[in-house]
């Protein structure tokens, strides 16, 4: 049997091979002759009075990496530093590890209102959220997020904004004729608060997607704040659409028969009275039209003083836009910046077209005494608060020659966040 697998191994073998082979299988085991060692010199030890004395971790030298996490003191710490107490100096360029943390988190914020919105025409749902308020970020494979939502935003969809809102083809079975999901109020539950050093609220509002020809839709007509949202200084006006939307309400619809301001209020004072004996801060973030809202609402809290808790403390408002346009003229600006000292922080790619608008002839770009003698015009706007410019045409990871739609995404600008 081993001869003849030894044939049909040979067999197999190259001719060259096979003559090796066939003197290899039939000598006898006893007829290989062993190998045997070469003599080596023989080495000569010395002792030395040398002794080490280092370590795998001493040998190894801290990254850069974590030379920072060392330095960097607990989020409680430095709250208020990242929510604008010293107008972001020193935290954006570079960008503090714990400042893009925090940016990115309220950024999925705003994400997660257009991952759980309904888009489907075909859905007696569509325009609602698709998910139940008490599983939001659950259903959203969110479970570490740290927030429960109270309540969920809607706004009525019968201003002229058709690019925001969506309905359902079925007229005879959708959830509301009038009514479209705007966004969510959520808390941070006990433990997301020890670790944040506060109880945060966080108010988000949907926006447009990626969608970016909304812009076109607006009346582009600065309108008074008061009286729809009552404000000392009469001289102070905002984008007609963007008020409207925040303030308009539909009585027969049991979603939206209060405004969303109405809404947005009512839940912040309840949510105060809740957590009156903690320290409280309210957070509102948005994406490009979401954005506008956040600002809008922003300014409108603390105007009427609902940030004011017991014993008179205030909790801080700040507010994380993305991609957002303008909202208002000089006066709104001056008020929100100064009197109210409300904490602004936009980020945009520096290529998106919609924080260009609407006041593309006179805005914050233009010389101060031109816009101070413009500041009566209908059309003149200045952006709020500080900016973060992104540019994804510097990121490997991304296509440089993406178009508008591309420039307007949110995540495209969570991505650069991240870095």
């Amino acid at each position: 049997m081993a001869s003849s697998m030894g044939t049909m191994v040979v067999a197999l073998l190259p001719q060259t091979q096979k003559n090796q082979a066939r003197i290899f299988l039939s000598q006898q085991p006893n007829t290989v002759n062993k190998l045997k060692p070469k003599p080596t010199n023989t080495l000569k030890t010395y002792t030395t009075n040398v002794t080490c004395s280092a370590t795998i971790s001493s040998t190894l030298q801290p990254t850069e990496k974590q030379e920072e996490e060392e330095k960097q003191k607990p989020l409680a710490e430095v709250w208020r530093k990242i929510h604008g107490e010293d107008n972001w100096a020193g935290l954006l360029d570079p960008m503090d590890p714990v400042m893009r943390v925090e940016l990115t988190r309220y950024g999925e914020m705003a994400q997660a209102c257009y991952d759980a919105f309904d888009y489907d025409p075909y859905s007696r749902y569509c325009g609602s959220s698709r998910f139940p308020i008490f599983e939001f970020f659950q259903c959203l494979d969110l479970p570490n997020m740290g927030y429960n939502v109270t309540r969920y935003l809607y706004a009525t969809a019968n201003i002229n904004l058709p690019k925001l809102f969506r309905r359902s083809r079925w007229p005879d079975k959708k959830w509301s004729k009038h009514a479209n999901w705007a966004g969510f109020i959520a808390v941070s539950d006990d433990a997301t608060s020890r670790r944040l050093g506060r109880r945060d609220i966080t108010i988000a509002w949907r926006g447009t997607v990626t969608n970016v020809e909304w812009v076109a839709d607006l009346t582009n007509f600065l309108k008074p704040l008061s009286p729809d949202v009552p404000c000392s200084d009469k001289g102070v006006k905002v984008e007609a659409g963007f008020l409207d939307l925040y303030t308009d309400r539909e009585t027969g619809c049991g979603y939206c028969k209060y405004s969303a301001r109405e809404q947005v209020l009512g839940e912040l004072k309840r949510l105060m009275k809740v957590y009156s004996d903690e320290e409280v801060s309210v957070t509102v973030t948005g994406h490009s039209l979401g954005s506008a809202m956040a600002v809008l609402s922003a300014f409108d809290i603390v105007e009427n003083g609902v940030n004011v808790g017991k014993g008179g403390r205030k909790a801080h408002v700040s507010v994380f836009g993305f991609s957002g346009p303008r909202v208002g003229n000089v006066r709104f600006k001056e008020r929100l910046e100064g009197k109210l000292g409300i904490k602004v922080l936009r980020v945009h790619n520096k290529h998106d077209l919609v924080p260009q608008s609407p006041g593309l002839l006179f805005n914050e770009e233009r010389p101060r005494w031109l816009v101070k003698l413009v500041e009566w015009l209908p059309w003149c706007y200045l952006h709020v608060g500080e900016q973060l410019e992104l540019d994804h045409k510097k990121s490997p990871f991304l296509n440089p020659d993406g178009d508008p739609v591309c420039t307007h995404n949110l995540e495209a600008s969570l991505h650069l966040l991240d870095g």
